[in-house]
């Protein structure tokens, strides 16, 4: 017979839910499911603008950026008596709230049930757009200095692009950090061939906003005024090559190596 739960004990449930890209048609049927059996729902007002369809008859709570402890712990504090979903762009457990969320409850509500459900990260999404240039090993870097010390970051883009590997870089530039792309792309040039191509997306799925365009290391050094909090840029890696079609470039490949075992 199972033990009686404690009256302390949260009755409640939490999930953090990944929605991707924002477009409801990429958010997987594990997130749809979760939000549509979630009592309350919570998020970055952003983010639950993109969810609406899937929100009526649940409260909502809009919070704003910057604001991810507060949001955290109202979503632990919410979750011991009722169905919460958090909701959080991309992947949850990428630069995501996946985290935050897990610190606070393991330290105000140890019995939570808490789930992460998984998502598509803006990486993927964005290098679907371009072709396939993260299809080895690759570098995820995001360019926010909010809460990791830009010295850090230095060290470790000048690692990563000693690798010789894509990198793909998460908030590459904002009104507030205006700078921090084009110090990235200067350590690239220290490592990297000037031609080396560079995919920027923007608002990758997110229908008629979408856009992209190919260009190379040095160019985008010398002009990053495309860039911005909507943009996922990849730096492709040395083995990197523009992908075609006759004259026009439609993206970047990143070979996976079968040339060296197979001929086709």
């Amino acid at each position: 017979m199972s033990p009686l739960p404690s009256p302390d004990e949260p009755k409640g449930r939490l999930s953090v839910v990944s929605i991707g890209p924002g477009d409801l048609d990429n958010l997987t049927p594990l997130a749809r499911k979760t939000i549509e059996g979630s009592d309350i729902v919570i998020g970055n007002r952003f983010y639950l603008d993109q969810m609406r369809p899937l929100l009526d008859g649940k409260r909502v709570i809009f919070s704003h950026m910057g604001k991810e402890v507060e949001r955290a712990k109202e979503a632990v504090s919410l979750a011991r008596d009722e169905r919460v979903a958090m909701v959080s762009g991309g992947d949850a457990g990428v630069y995501g709230m996946a985290s935050i969320v897990l610190e606070v409850a393991q330290r105000e509500a140890p019995g939570l049930d808490v789930k992460i459900v998984p998502g598509v990260t803006a990486a993927t999404a964005a290098a679907s757009v371009l072709g396939s240039p993260l299809s080895g090993d690759f570098l995820v870097i995001s360019l926010s200095d909010l809460l990791t010390p830009w010295e850090v970051i230095e060290r470790r883009l000048d690692l990563g692009f000693q690798l010789g590997i894509p990198i793909a870089l998460y908030n590459p530039r904002s009104h507030n950090r205006p700078g921090n792309l084009r110090k990235a792309l200067e350590i690239g040039l220290r490592h990297a061939r000037p031609e080396t191509p560079v995919g920027i997306v923007r608002n990758a799925y997110r229908g008629d906003g979408e856009s992209h365009e190919v260009t190379d290391l040095r160019s985008l050094f010398e002009n990053d005024s495309m860039v911005d909090m909507h943009s996922m840029v990849i730096i492709g890696g040395e083995t990197s090559a523009l992908l075609k079609e006759g004259d026009n470039v439609r993206g970047i490949i990143t070979p996976r190596g079968y040339h060296r075992k197979y001929v086709y």
